[in-house]
């Protein structure tokens, strides 16, 4: 249990933790959830934690994953970049009770090369206080020493593990189970939750069989669930890689002796690279190794093979703004671009009818132009992707849709609209965390906080009842079926719409259109 001194303390296997108590929360940061992953643990699984002896200090942060310092994700002051960064972060009422509360567990997105969980955005406070939950938060390997699939160079001598950023996030979730009843937690009520790659993480947790039963309901936001490889594709990636280091396949255990900084440099000269290559590819995602993911996610959720957990799934409005605005590879933004991406897919899947292109860019009128080329982007990516989930889902267990359409007026003038992530401050409640944010430029404050009320009213019922109406929500929010479609539209107001998808779901048909 948790003391009670001002500096609240607690002890589990791996020893005694003191916390930073603020205002109504409590906290404990950095706590390890696994072994350093250095050394000749580079590349490798992640083991269990090592004991500590005395009271740690768990006031701080642990260090980030080791990413580009000067990327398009600031990192904020007070947090440092180390390879040792296995580190989980625990939220917590400061007022004690004697039955477990719900737990939500947060996976920070940043396309599996960027990001942490201290990020001031992901700040849990106010969730934890509305609904009187306890938060997790934690960072997990990124880019070349997360994401990318080494095995196929593997030897007795230099081994290397799959998905390392993802049998990360599941040694996190095991770490919950183990220990969050001594923070007042319940570990059979967990929620997990996450954006972006994060939200790619928690759809292919979803079809991971160790991950099954380390959490109980899930929230993904704009997961970018096609965004899973292949051997193949993932070994091609690799090799692209030890080129970029000049070191050849049979001295691939170099790996393990080079600078941090170095594979670091290389990782984003890569993801630069590939999508510029394959557009709508991505240097680091997670592979189907058989074991971790053993098939394709959207094809596991078609087949039933999915953790039949209830879901709540959805995207945003107006996803690839973001990605035009920053000009980033990431997204193909360009209608030349779309129809690269488009060639590729055909290659990938001989069987599909010659005029795919044709048919799905008849539901954007205006295409090829410019705009309607990142229509078709952000439905390829995330839209179509999170459509295919929630239809399968739906036969199996309970499952509710939405879209984020919200955006300020700056925003809406600067036609970025409801982007890709904006939907991630309303979640927690933080505006003007991020330095130089124009969104509330031209006002809507009050607005936007309704908004967040909202949506934490929702979330928070979802991870404490199963179901995300909210106390005194201003509509009823059904279930999606195949039947009505039922849809909520959050913006200035929230709306309940039947099948808002009708036109894009008959233009992409029925097969899941992505790459191998």
């Amino acid at each position: 249990m948790v003391s009670r001194t001002e500096d609240p303390q607690v002890t589990i296997g791996q020893g005694t933790l003191r916390g930073v108590r603020l205002g109504g929360v409590r906290s404990w940061k950095g706590i390890p959830y696994a072994a350093p992953p250095v050394g000749e643990w580079r590349l490798r699984a992640p083991r269990p934690p090592e004991p500590f002896t005395g009271v740690r200090d768990c006031s701080r942060f642990g260090p980030i994953a080791p990413q580009n310092e000067h990327g398009p994700l600031p990192i904020d002051p007070g947090l440092t970049i180390d390879e040792d960064c296995l580190t989980v972060n625990v939220f917590a009422p400061a007022t004690d009770t004697e039955r477990p509360r719900p737990v939500m567990v947060w996976i920070h997105g940043g396309a599996y090369y960027l990001g942490s969980s201290g990020q001031r955005m992901f700040d849990p406070t106010r969730l934890v206080e509305r609904g009187d939950v306890v938060v997790v938060t934690f960072n997990y390997r990124l880019g070349a020493l997360g994401f990318l699939d080494f095995s196929s160079f593997s030897t007795g001598e230099h081994p290397f593990d799959t998905n390392l950023g993802l049998r990360d996030q599941i040694a996190a979730l095991t770490w919950v189970r183990d220990n969050i009843a001594a923070f007042g937690g319940d570990p059979g009520d967990v929620t997990l939750f996450g954006e972006s790659a994060g939200g790619g993480a928690v759809t292919t947790l979803m079809t991971s069989p160790p991950a099954e039963g380390l959490f109980h309901r899930a929230i993904a936001e704009s997961s970018p669930a096609t965004s899973v490889y292949g051997g193949d594709r993932a070994a091609s990636i690799a090799e692209s890689f030890l080129e970029l280091l000049d070191i050849a396949p049979a001295d691939a255990g170099r790996l393990r002796d080079l600078p941090v900084d170095v594979l670091t440099k290389a990782c984003v000269e890569l993801v630069q690279q590939v999508p510029a290559r394959v557009p709508g590819t991505l240097a680091v995602a997670p592979t189907v190794d058989g074991d971790v993911v053993p098939h394709y996610p959207v094809a596991a959720f078609r087949k039933g093979l999915a953790h039949r957990i209830p879901l709540l799934i959805g995207t945003n409005k107006d996803e690839a703004s973001m990605f035009r605005l920053m000009k980033s590879p990431l997204m193909p933004i360009t209608p030349d671009a779309v129809h690269q991406m488009f060639v590729a897919i055909a290659a990938d899947h001989p069987d599909l009818p010659a005029d795919e292109e044709q048919e799905v860019a008849a539901a954007y009128p205006d295409y090829p132009k410019k705009r309607s080329a990142m229509e078709i982007s952000r439905d390829a990516a995330f839209r179509m992707p999170t459509l295919w989930i929630a239809e399968a889902h739906s036969r199996v267990a309970p499952t509710w849709l939405y879209r984020f359409d919200y955006a300020t007026p700056f925003l809406r003038a600067a036609r970025i609209g409801a982007t890709h992530g904006t939907e991630v401050p309303y979640v927690f409640g933080n505006f003007g965390v991020v330095p130089h944010d124009p969104t509330f430029k031209l006002g809507g404050h009050r607005t936007a906080g309704h908004v967040s009320e909202r949506i934490q009213r929702r979330w928070l019922s979802f991870a404490t009842e199963g179901a995300p109406d909210g106390t005194g929500a201003e509509v009823g929010w059904p279930r999606y079926d195949e039947a009505d479609r039922t849809t909520l539209l959050i913006g200035k107001s929230d709306a309940v719409v039947a099948d808002p998808d009708r036109e894009l779901r008959r233009a992409w048909g029925e097969e899941v259109i992505g790459f191998t």
